[in-house]
């Protein structure tokens, strides 16, 4: 079960119940891959809607390493995510707030 205090999502891929977690590592090869000045400018992009499936595929892949999961890019471009891109969008807006949301503020 994904524990949404300490900032984990759960996400079905291919079958498979996920958990993912922004990690602070994850998140500096986040900006890296992503080429943002700050993680603030991908949350702007989310609260505004102008988020790409390039930012979601970044942001679930990333929530997948810091949530110890092996699955490599290549391998999440061609899985089957319930829910389809919409929840695949959801979860990393959420694994943005809840990487960023003091406990008291759930």
């Amino acid at each position: 079960m994904a524990n949404p205090w300490t900032g984990e999502v759960a996400l079905t891929i291919d079958g498979q119940r996920r958990v993912l977690k922004l990690t602070l590592g994850a998140l500096a090869e986040l900006e890296v891959e992503l080429e943002t000045g700050s993680l603030v400018e991908l949350v702007q992009r989310f609260e505004a809607g102008g988020y790409s499936s390039r930012d979601v595929l970044a942001l679930i892949s990333a929530g997948l390493r810091g949530g110890g999961a092996e699955m490599g890019r290549d391998q999440l471009m061609r899985a089957e995510i319930a829910g389809g891109p919409m929840a695949a969008a959801r979860a990393a807006a959420e694994l943005l707030a809840r990487a960023f949301m003091l406990p008291e503020q759930g």
